[in-house]
This record gives C-alpha cells, sequence and structure tokens, in this order.
C-alpha cells in the first residue's frame, strides 16, 4: 500500500536527541572523552570568567562545537552555526536542547577568543594525551619528529614592500590589480598587510613560494599518537628548531630516540640533541655535499632501521590535519591563533587516534 506523501509537521516530539543518535555512532566515545576532559578543566574555566554579568558561551559548549568544526571539516563560524540550527547529530554533541536558540557567528568567535587568552588549547591537548597515557598508548622510548608548510590567509598580493611610498588608490579595492612581475621579493624587504606574522616560503627547489607558516608534530612511534606540538613563522630552520623545543619535553632518566628526515641531518642539530641524551635517528642525506652527520655508531643499530620505517608515520597525521582537520588553508590570522588552531586540532586527531584504537 503505498503512503501518504504528508506535509504537514508533527506539532510534539517525544524523541530526544540521545535517542535518536546510534549506540554505536563514533562520536559517542569521542563525546564520552571530551566530557571527562572538560570536567577535568572546570575549575580552570572558572577562573577565566567573572562571577558578575551576563552570561556567555559555556566553554564546554564551545568546546565541543569547535571540535565538530575540525572533526567535520567546517570551513566557518558562520556555516557551523548553521549546522547546529539543523543538525541533530551536532545539537546532541554540543549539548543543546531542540529549542534552544543557536548563538551568532561574530558572537562565538568573540567567545572564542577568550579561550585563546587563557591557552586552552595546550590545556585540552595535554588532557587528551593523559587520558591516552592511562590507557597505555603512549611510548616513553622512540618518537618521531617532522614540519610542515601551513597556507597563511593571505594573498600575495598583501606582500609588499615595508618602507614604500604611499600606495596608489587601487583600481578595485576588493581585489586590486598588483604587478609584481620581475620585483625580487625576500622577507626581509617585504611583509604580508593582511597577516604579517606569514613569511615567503616553499616547500622545494622548483615550488611556487606561498606565505605560510610552520606546523610542527613530535610523534611517539608505538601508536602514531601526537605528544608535542609547535607551530613557528616558516623560517629556514623552523623545522629543526621546533624539534629542539619539543625535544627538551620528552622526559629523561632513560635512552630515547628521535627519528627524523634528512631535512634534519645537519652537525649543530645532531650534536645538540646528543647533549640532550637523545639518540638522532635521522636519515642521512646522501645527496648533499657536505658529510652526513650521521655514523656508523648509529646506523648499525637494528633500532635505526626500525625508527626509519615509523618514522614514515607521521605524514599520515599531516594528511588528516590537512584534509580533515583543515589545516591545509589556514582561516585565521596571526601566530598565536594559528598555533591555537593547531593544537587543537592536532588534539582532536588524537581523540580519533584513541578511539580507533580502543575499538581495534
Amino acid at each position: 500500500m503505498r503512503g501518504n506523501d504528508l506535509q504537514q509537521a508533527a506539532m510534539f516530539s517525544y524523541l530526544s536527541p540521545e535517542e535518536r543518535v546510534p549506540r554505536d555512532h563514533p562520536l559517542r566515545s569521542i563525546r564520552q572523552r571530551t566530557d571527562q576532559i572538560l570536567t577535568d578543566l572546570s575549575p580552570k574555566f572558572s577562573r577565566m570568567y567573572s562571577r558578575l554579568g551576563r552570561p556567555s558561551i559555556p566553554p564546554e559548549k564551545l568546546l565541543r562545537a569547535l571540535l565538530l568544526q575540525v572533526l567535520y571539516t567546517i570551513r566557518s563560524e558562520r556555516m557551523l552555526m548553521e549546522q547546529l540550527d539543523y543538525n541533530l547529530l551536532f545539537r546532541w554533541f554540543v549539548g543543546l536542547n531542540m529549542d534552544e536558540v543557536v548563538w551568532d557567528a561574530t558572537v562565538f568567535s568573540k567567545n572564542r577568543d577568550r579561550l585563546l587568552g587563557a591557552d586552552v588549547a595546550s590545556a585540552f591537548f595535554k588532557a587528551v594525551l593523559k587520558q591516552a597515557r592511562e590507557l597505555s598508548l603512549v611510548s616513553d622510548e622512540h618518537f618521531t619528529v617532522d614540519g610542515t608548510l601551513l597556507e597563511a590567509w593571505a594573498s600575495l598580493k598583501s606582500f609588499q614592500k615595508v618602507d614604500q611610498e604611499e600606495p596608489k588608490q587601487p583600481d578595485d579595492p576588493g581585489n586590486p590589480t598588483v604587478d609584481f612581475h620581475g620585483e625580487k621579493r625576500s622577507n626581509l624587504t617585504h611583509c604580508s598587510t593582511t597577516d604579517s606574522d606569514a613569511l615567503l616560503a616553499r616547500k622545494g627547489a622548483g615550488k611556487e613560494a606561498k606565505l605560510s607558516y610552520n606546523g610542527n608534530v613530535l610523534m611517539e612511534n608505538r601508536n602514531g599518537l601526537v605528544v608535542s606540538v609547535e607551530v613557528l613563522q616558516a623560517t629556514g630552520t623552523a623545522e629543526r628548531d621546533a624539534a629542539l623545543l619539543m625535544a627538551e619535553g620528552i622526559p629523561g632518566g632513560q635512552a630515547v630516540t628521535l627519528g627524523a628526515d634528512k631535512n634534519y641531518d645537519t652537525k649543530d642539530f645532531v650534536a645538540e640533541l646528543r647533549n640532550m641524551h637523545v639518540i638522532p635517528h635521522v636519515s642521512q642525506n646522501e645527496h648533499a655535499r657536505r658529510r652526513s652527520a650521521i655514523d656508523g655508531r648509529t646506523t648499525r643499530h637494528a633500532g635505526y632501521t626500525v625508527s626509519q620505517r615509523k618514522r614514515k608515520r607521521v605524514e599520515e597525521i599531516f594528511g588528516w590535519l590537512k584534509t580533515v582537520g583543515g589545516m591545509r588553508k589556514l582561516r585565521h590570522r596571526g601566530l598565536e591563533l594559528v598555533r591555537w588552531m593547531f593544537t587543537f586540532a592536532t588534539a582532536a586527531y588524537n581523540l580519533v587516534r584513541i578511539r580507533n584504537l580502543a575499538i581495534g
């Protein structure tokens, strides 16, 4: 029998969002771990807000919404608010009832900036890592470090001379015509008027240069979880500088290894790692004109071969961050905010990874 195509909506609904979400939905375990983390961070939230004044967006709901933005690759806060308005799954995850009004996108962004000042992303990342350690998923002996370029939210047209004369009135204020062909441009003489922290960088010889930041992760080799992150300006030595900063946080007292690709094969970097009692399992740069800093005392061990095989897993992290986490083309400006979002996106990756390991 053919059913009737009734268009009139029901007046009442007796099903809550909790009942509509399947019991085996992947977000359920992530929501459970997130709620535990937010409970632990509650004292920190209390110190951030005044006891007087008009109530703001609860930081717990704010962070859950930001987590959805990363997990579902939502490119703007305005689209996120649109999804929260009609997406039942999103409302359930954030903790909104069916009849609650969704926040304005501008108000949401301003409330997010409050979390930026308190460095909540770093605290959230550490809390996720703590859960992984409690489940014995994190190695404390073998690590890998690597970095990648994050394309800044700034056009090459904004990369202008620092000491140039008063610019002429543009023919189109929204998208002016700029002829920079034949002009020598570098980070020493030019700066972006859109994002002054972004620097001109390229991935390799023959590649086009783009305004970028340098995002770095320290991965443990057992399960491929990120144990430390760092974002720096895209200078020529940013990857090695970030690696040393993150290596300082590796617990001492025992021999640990640090794998890396051939870009880290420099005399100063390898010597600094050894001074920190970290065994440098760095890939040898066989095509360099100079002699490799990695010699037989490192390569003769079987662990070196294992580290070279394991270190390739770090590319999976960057692949997830750029295709899912929205880090391929940044949506925020300024080193501080970019570092905040990169740290939070990496924490989201760890949550997904922990969930997959728990059911594996």
